[in-house]
């Protein structure tokens, strides 16, 4: 006969489970990424596999199929290319070179008598150049980790999709509060997922094509790398890719450019700046509302745990915790008011 009684064998059991969890949680952190991202993936295509596979009748796993090659073609392939190039021609940057030894020449001169920094520009590209090659994936260093990466990924994202149902009903009976509260933090967490991935990101890429355009208007040299530049720093809302335009127009200014310094700087500013408020303003009321503290705190969470994907992942990280707050905070009213009930 066992020396422990029921609840103290289910006690037992419980923290058995809770260590063990931990220990397979440290042990699959290096997959974080391929987990975060098929959740990611599977909440942004869920609607797609729903009306192809149920609503249409198609098979569920040529859908899976159909979405993790439409999901390739559409964004990982996109960002892996944009990564490469903006590693490649970051690496390729001499400051010795033309015409980059000219305008930091010309920017030293002006800091110089004007700011007392003499080699104002020559520090800030080299720092800028030595964190941008940091912070982008190398492509000899990290190919077969990121082919890992997205291996486990879509092998994940393709049982969720031809396994939905019951990968649904799994999460609902074993979620720590009730099922209504359950459909609403589903609910909350594709707006926020929505939000901050293709909203965020139909804003970089208008952000970045305005850019790319305005440049090669007023003979920026390398207009399409710029824009490139602009659509990942578009995730950042304190400096965003209107900033870009600040440097460009002092390198105008500095060529003797004034009147197109200053339409480039207005340009920025005032054009591309108003454009990201009325995106973000017509994205807001469609779908959740990220608040810009959410999104600052999010890429400082990120970028150290995933890199130039923390730009994306770690705002979504920080709405989902906020989420699950949320939610912990109504099911503690809820007992506290079901408790006050029965004590009466």
């Amino acid at each position: 006969m066992s020396v422990f009684n029921y609840k103290q064998r289910n006690n037992i059991i419980l923290t058995s489970i809770i260590i063990l969890g931990c220990f397979l949680l440290y042990a699959l952190s290096g997959l974080f990424s391929s987990i975060l991202g098929a959740i990611v993936l599977y909440t942004i295509f869920r609607p797609l596999y729903l009306n192809l596979a149920e609503k249409r009748g198609w098979n569920g796993s040529l859908v899976a199929l159909l979405i993790i090659f439409l999901s390739l073609i559409v964004i990982v392939i996109p960002f892996l290319t944009l990564s490469i190039m903006v590693v490649g021609k970051i690496s390729s940057i001499n400051i010795k070179d033309l015409p980059i030894d000219q305008w930091t020449t010309k920017i030293d001169a002006f800091a110089a008598a004007n700011l007392n920094q003499p080699h104002l520009a020559e520090d800030t590209l080299q720092k800028l150049g030595g964190f941008a090659t940091g912070l982008f994936p190398t492509i000899i260093g990290s190919a077969a980790g990121s082919l890992i990466t997205l291996l486990v990924l879509y092998f994940i994202l393709y049982f969720m999709f031809t396994q939905m149902r019951d990968f649904e009903a799994g999460l609902l009976k074993y979620a720590p509060f009730r099922e209504q509260h359950a459909l609403k933090f589903a609910n909350a967490l594709r707006d926020s997922t929505y939000s901050n991935v293709l909203g965020q990101g139909i804003i970089a890429l208008t952000q970045g094509i305005l850019l790319a355009v305005g440049f090669w208007i007023f003979g920026i040299p390398d207009p399409i790398f710029w824009g490139v530049i602009a659509i990942f720093i578009s995730f950042l809302p304190v400096v965003g890719a209107p900033t870009l335009c600040i440097p460009a127009s002092i390198v105008l200014f500095a060529q003797g450019h004034n009147w197109q310094g200053v339409l480039l700087l207005a340009y920025g500013l005032l054009f591309i700046g108003n454009i990201d408020n009325f995106l973000r303003m017509i994205i807001n009321r469609r779908v959740a509302n990220t608040h810009p503290i959410i999104s600052i705190i999010g890429v400082f969470i990120g970028l150290p745990l995933f890199g130039i994907l923390g730009l994306v992942f770690g705002p979504v990280l920080l709405s989902y915790f906020l989420l699950l707050m949320e939610i912990y905070e109504t099911n503690r009213l809820a007992a506290d008011r079901l408790e006050r009930i029965n004590s009466i």
